[in-house]
């Protein structure tokens, strides 16, 4: 009986936090998904056993079996991989959280819990198998109402909320069923909700942010990235780029075209004599219109000193570095080379390390023969009306901290490029939008998206989407939009509760360590 019941708890945690998660789910279940897992572990009064562990590891299984199964219309070896990994780590936490409530009084137990997942958030973001999409403060990218707040936290905030509601609604479980009083803990935690509900919409009626307006032209041209990407030209792609423009009598705009919308490969040394590059300038000015694209740059590399850890050796005695790009047409020559990279379809992780043990079998998970170069900092693309632009790629927009570094350079607006073809009609693709809604809140920016088989969209600095094409439409967005700006305190302190919850983190440990010498 007792086996079935953990049974039950563990899949009923897993159920919740899955069916609590953008874009399809109940944003509220998120506030007591944790309970039924917080109550497995304490019922179970050893130490962490290998049965217990697997009940945990079953919740995270579930909820990221939902949540990221999509992953399966890319990859299906990649999407076993997030899953099985990703579901471990957050499995070791809670693991680790009962091995420590064993020493340690409940409270302190309690948050050492909420100091060590947000101390795993922020390391799922900087490591080289980082995945941070079900980073707990991502839950709340479709109720951007209750989160302006964000701009003061970031997505941390989120997730500190997330764990005290979820361990207070526990407490209480406990205290109801050890018949105990529960009209103070009731007040408390229906403040504990209401009130970031009540300061959110305060931020939003008073945030009335002005800039000057400025004209963008976004493009939707629903090029099928398993089938058409790669076989129509770079010149097919930019005789689409100057019909559209000549159609549609854009002047005066920022062309805004999705991530590797020119596919072909051009060589770095070349760039700035490249047919493309000429013709796109033609375009520039007749238009007088800049024009911001995704593209593919490469260099060869034949001096062995000048190799990177991300080259790729052809075995010839050259290395080829290729990178996924934005390039900025205007008046100066600008282009920026994609940071954040996916693993197993970029990027190689640890290559120096585990290339030469498993090959390139982690770059075929994502079908991809070369892993990519990057760009070690952020770069705006500096416009010649006098403000700045951001590229971000794709992956990158799913960083908070990250992402501020473009605003503290001296950012006016974020350009978001993306190819989200490859999640086909599922979540993949709308998550990746909704995220982008944070990105708004945390920084303050108006953001212009160009995905290349959807979904292209203005988002507003409220993190509210003004005007969007849907996934699977060809199509355009002519909009204006204001340059903004505000620097908010998230831009200028970052992922500061991250650092508060290290510091207790650390703490807790100590007093852990001391308490068990103590006991031996």
């Amino acid at each position: 009986m007792k086996i079935l019941k953990s049974l039950l708890l563990s899949v009923f945690s897993g159920l919740l936090l899955g069916l609590s998660w953008p874009t399809y789910g109940f944003t509220s279940l998120i506030f007591i998904a944790f309970v039924p897992l917080l109550y497995l572990i304490n019922i179970h009064h050893k130490k962490i056993s290998f049965g217990l562990f697997s009940l945990i590891y079953l919740t995270f299984i579930i909820w990221n079996s939902i949540s990221t199964g999509w992953l399966y219309y890319s990859t299906t070896e990649g999407m076993l991989f997030a899953i099985i990994v990703n579901s471990l780590l957050m499995t070791i936490i809670f693991s680790l959280y009962k091995i420590v409530s064993t020493k340690i009084n409940n409270k302190l137990s309690l948050l050492f819990l909420i100091s060590l997942w947000i101390s795993f958030e922020k390391f799922h973001l900087n490591w080289d198998f980082s995945w941070p999409w079900l980073n707990l403060g991502n839950v709340f990218s479709e109720k951007t109402e209750w989160i302006q707040w964000y701009e003061y936290t970031g997505t941390f905030g989120g997730t500190l909320w997330v764990l005290i509601i979820n361990i207070l609604i526990y407490k209480i479980l406990t205290q109801f069923l050890n018949r105990k009083p529960l009209k103070k803990q009731l007040i408390f935690v229906s403040l504990m909700i209401i009130s970031p509900l009540i300061i959110s919409k305060s931020i939003y009626h008073k945030s009335n942010l002005i800039g000057d307006l400025h004209k963008v032209f976004i493009v939707q041209p629903n090029i099928d990235p398993y089938e058409e990407k790669y076989k129509r030209s770079n010149f097919d792609n930019h005789l689409y780029l100057k019909n559209l423009i000549d159609e549609n009598e854009v002047k005066n705009s920022t062309i805004i075209l999705p991530e590797t919308y020119f596919s072909d490969a051009i060589q770095i040394d070349s760039y700035n004599d490249n047919q493309l590059k000429k013709m796109l300038n033609e375009l520039m000015y007749k238009s007088n219109s800049e024009i911001l694209t995704g593209l593919e740059l490469f260099e060869i590399v034949y001096d062995s000193s000048d190799v990177k850890e991300y080259s790729n050796n052809l075995n010839d005695g050259r290395w080829l570095n290729l990178y996924n790009s934005a390039a900025y047409i205007t008046e100066n020559n600008q282009y920026y080379n994609k940071s954040k990279l996916v693993v197993g379809v970029e990027l190689m992780p640890y290559k120096s390390f585990i290339e030469p043990i498993l090959g390139k079998v982690l770059l075929d998970f994502g079908g991809l023969s070369y892993s990519r170069g990057y760009d070690s900092f952020r770069k705006n693309f500096k416009s010649s009306q006098g403000f700045n632009i951001s590229p971000i790629i794709c992956f990158e927009s799913i960083y908070g901290e990250y992402v501020t570094e473009y605003t503290r350079k001296g950012s006016n607006l974020f350009a978001i490029i993306t190819n989200d073809g490859w999640w086909d009609v599922s979540e993949g693709h709308k998550q990746h939008l909704s995220y982008a809604k944070l990105r708004a809140i945390e920084n303050r920016r108006n953001i212009v998206r160009s995905a290349n088989t959807g979904i292209s969209a203005v988002i507003n600095y409220k993190g509210e989407i003004i005007q969007s094409i849907s996934y699977g439409e060809e199509g355009f967005i002519k909009s204006e939009v204001p340059l903004l700006k505000k620097i908010t305190f998230y831009v200028k302190y970052g992922d500061y509760i991250f650092r508060i919850s290290l510091f207790f983190l650390i703490i807790i440990l100590l007093h852990f360590v001391a308490t068990t010498l103590k006991t031996k």
